[in-house]
């Protein structure tokens, strides 16, 4: 039975049924002393209260150990493979101080002699586990418990260089060598990286303030990238505060990315995009929280001519069950670099809120390659700027030796069951007489909007056909069939622009 306070019981006669008789000497029994106390006993406690607030603040921003830290219940690890190695083997210390590097090195060359016994399992318990960056191995599972975070060293000196992407000519924002990412690998077959949702954070602050200040002499590495690798599973963790791209599949096939959050502020953090499959095939993204100062996906397959030489295209692609933000760029993008090619790529039940755009194409003369047979299917947007965008003067060059009359060429892309609320500019599809958009299809859309004006469905250089009656009501550059498929009008012009960037 649970005793309570009630009305008629006295301050003093309730501390005396719940407190010991032995530990009572040190209070006062007189209610009028407790009264007259009662003021400076709350002052001296909120006191020390906030003092130990500010003290575990700054120790917080100095990397210390925090008391007031969420403590974690034990859960079980569950075993993924023959063999599983805790990082504290090691002699890691998670206290968020200690330079872990070389306890995650060591444990992944353990793992690396097991791969022909089915590798080993690599346990990151709660805790914050300072480090640079280090490569993972073939047949490994890095898991990270509730709690656990892995923390990235904010010290560019402890980066190491690498050469620029063979796709890139180079690095993407200087010329020469690049900064690696904080977990890499290179060649692998067979890595798992998941949990109990526990953490990489890449503690970009630094890194972008540098780059705001132009303080850096070398491209900002990615968060995790993974590059010529199969067999790729990423899951039930959070990625957060990239230096550069967050996740990087480059040259990768069948990739798996699934209940994965990828966290970034949604201001002063550039080019923190989500998800970036660059000339990788066979891959799944489902399942993803994704708020970020970039694009929350970006599809990509290399730069200019660059792009074109390695040949190596984004296909096959499938991104499902998304929720994304994003107040820079684009909820879900392709390109700009696309110079390899990007085919065969479904995007359905995507969710894009309070976002500059939802989803975008964009590309330019120079670049080449191809973007084809694109859908996208149930798609809503709430509270965004642009719904649907194709930009095809997107201007933006690895150097000066790309080939102007390398143009791209864009055609079957779909977008069905497209709906949303608080747009201001539901379409604007940016073709042009060098770069026409091809063979593309509307069916079932009802977007409400924000700004009554006429050109709010913006269509240049565009040939395609409307199914059935959708909202906003269509351009003139395309051609209306009913429900059954038989064709009401023809288009006037597909050549005509009432392209409008004023709103």
């Amino acid at each position: 039975m649970v005793e309570t306070l009630t009305s008629t019981s006295s301050p003093s006669s309730w501390w005396r049924r719940w407190w010991p008789p032995s530990h009572r000497r040190w209070i006062p029994t007189n209610t009028t002393f407790l009264s007259a106390h009662k003021a400076l006993l709350a002052a001296l406690w909120l006191a020390f209260f906030f003092t130990v607030f500010y003290w575990q603040r700054d120790a917080a921003g100095a990397g210390g150990l925090l008391i007031f830290r969420r403590a974690f219940p034990s859960r079980m690890l569950p075993k993924l493979r023959p063999v599983a190695f805790n990082l504290t083997d090691f002699g890691a210390v998670g206290d968020g101080i200690t330079l872990n590097t070389a306890a995650f090195e060591s444990a992944v060359l353990a793992i690396s002699k097991l791969r022909k016994k089915g590798g080993g399992q690599l346990n990151v318990p709660p805790g914050y586990w300072l480090t640079a960056p280090f490569n993972l191995t073939s047949h490994m599972t890095l898991f990270l418990a509730e709690g656990a975070v892995i923390l990235g060293i904010d010290d560019e000196k402890y980066w190491p260089l690498m050469p620029p992407l063979p796709s890139y000519g180079y690095g993407r924002e200087h010329p020469g060598p690049r900064y690696g990412s904080l977990i890499h690998g290179q060649n692998l077959k067979d890595v798992v990286i998941t949990g109990h949702n526990g953490t990489i954070n890449g503690q970009g602050q630094t890194w972008w303030k540098k780059y705001r200040q132009k303080l850096l002499n070398h491209t900002r590495g990615p968060l995790v990238q993974i590059m010529w690798s199969t067999d790729i599973l990423i899951s039930n963790i959070t990625l957060r505060d990239s230096p550069f791209w967050t996740l990087h599949p480059y040259d990768c096939k069948n990739v798996t990315i699934r209940t994965v959050t990828i966290l970034a502020p949604i201001f002063e953090a550039p080019n923190t995009d989500g998800i970036d499959p660059d000339s990788c095939e066979d891959m799944v993204i489902e399942d993803c929280y994704i708020s970020v100062g970039d694009d929350g996906i970006a599809i990509k397959s290399g730069w200019d001519q660059y792009g074109i030489a390695y040949a190596r295209p984004s296909t096959n692609i499938r991104i499902r069950n998304l929720v994304v933000r994003s107040m820079v760029s684009a909820g879900v993008s392709i390109g700009s670099e696309m110079s390899g090619g990007v085919s065969n790529v479904t995007v359905e039940n995507l969710h894009v809120w309070n976002s500059r755009r939802a989803i975008r194409i964009k590309t330019a003369p120079g670049r080449g390659g191809f973007v084809r047979h694109i859908t996208y299917r149930n798609v809503t947007f709430d509270n965004v700027r642009v719904g649907i965008v194709i930009k095809t003067d997107y201007n933006e060059y690895a150097d000066d030796g790309f080939d102007p009359k390398a143009v791209p060429i864009l055609e079957d892309i779909s977008y069905i069951s497209i709906h949303g609320e608080g747009v201001r500019v539901p379409v604007r599809i940016h073709g042009s007489d060098e770069i026409p958009v091809r063979n593309i299809a509307f069916h079932d859309m009802s977007v409400g909007i924000t700004y009554k004006k006429k050109h709010i469905f913006q269509c240049s250089f565009v040939q395609g056909r409307v199914i059935g009656t959708i909202f906003p009501a269509p351009c003139d550059n395309l051609d209306r069939y009913d429900e059954q498929g038989h064709l009401i009008k023809r288009s006037i012009s597909q050549n005509m622009s009432d392209i409008d960037y004023d709103f």
